[in-house]
């Protein structure tokens, strides 16, 4: 009905056919069959063509009312869409675990906030299998996770790569018998470890020890238990916990053997109470992930927070 919207307002302004028929490069004939058209679909005429110059009917006059309506709400909804494309508005969720809430993303959104300050941002924290849920249904854009989601279902975007070390109580008798393998946590920041020199130490010679771990399902644990498969040992494990940063406090305790990143020994306060120690297995490094829906659409938000995050990174895929 409103199709053709154009035709009917230069007629109006104009108050005449052949000078609106110019105005639109169309000749009279195809604008006077366009206008009955139009009039044949409403079931009534909108110009009174018995007068000079036209005028519109009482129909006509509502039409026209109605056509400024529409057109004002278009410029409305063309601000709106200028403003998220030039972030002065919008919204983007995110998630993490809570390792990565608390050391990787808050950086990556001060970036975010300072630069697109009228974006509303939305943060949330939880396990893995909350956060893939979460992401599935749409309540959040972008996740940041080290575990593999479906590659059908989500694009990723690599953020940064971790390496896996054993962080063991300084006062564990075991640590005569690797002195040759230990790292201070300033050797860590240093990246020390990641040299392909520096010797990895065997997981038997801890194997007596008291080791405090992840539950199963979760991907540092998956990975010691791969080592220890093929290293055919098996540790003793006293605790089972839900957060890396609980099993790195109780080895600060001096309570057993944590598995943890190097991410998180760079990130926390450490001492000298606890000593750290290469893993020379392949599963001991892994890469961590912006990851977002395939068949969701990438906002402007998502695409400038994926280039904050990963700034090599092009968000094209």
């Amino acid at each position: 009905m409103f199709h053709g919207m154009n035709y009917v307002m230069e007629v109006y302004k104009e108050q005449s056919f052949s000078r609106a028929a110019q105005n639109l490069y169309i000749s009279q004939p195809a604008l006077s069959a366009a206008i009955k058209k139009i009039e044949k679909k409403i079931g009534a005429p909108l110009f009174d063509r018995s007068v000079s110059p036209i005028q519109l009917t009482e129909c006509g006059k509502e039409y026209i009312r109605t056509t400024e309506k529409i057109l004002d709400l278009e410029d409305e909804f063309a601000y709106h869409v200028g403003n998220l494309q030039e972030l002065k508005a919008g919204h983007l969720s995110l998630g993490g675990t809570y390792f990565f809430a608390s050391f990787i993303f808050p950086p990556f959104i001060e970036q975010f906030r300072q630069r697109y300050p009228h974006v509303n941002l939305d943060f949330y924290e939880g396990s893995t299998i909350d956060l893939e849920k979460k992401l599935f249904n749409g309540e959040l854009d972008i996740v940041i996770d080290n575990y593999d989601l479906n590659p059908q279902i989500y694009h990723r975007r690599q953020c940064f790569r971790e390496q896996l070390l054993l962080a063991v109580p300084a006062s564990f008798d075991s640590n005569r018998r690797a002195a040759n393998y230990q790292l201070t946590a300033s050797d860590v920041e240093k990246d020390v470890h990641r040299n392909p020199r520096f010797p990895g130490v065997p997981l038997r010679k801890f194997k007596d020890e008291p080791f405090v771990v992840l539950r199963a399902h979760n991907d540092t644990r998956e990975r010691i238990d791969a080592i220890c498969l093929r290293e055919n040992i098996q540790l003793n494990y006293i605790l089972k916990l839900d957060q890396v940063m609980t099993t790195y406090h109780l080895t600060q305790y001096g309570m057993g053997i944590s598995i943890v990143n190097d991410t998180l020994i760079k990130h926390m306060h450490t001492d000298s109470a606890v000593v750290y120690y290469k893993l020379d297995a392949p599963e001991a490094w892994r890469d961590v992930y912006l990851y977002y829906k395939k068949n969701a659409y990438l906002t402007r938000a998502m695409q400038e927070f994926i280039r904050i995050a990963v700034p090599s990174d092009s968000s094209g895929e």
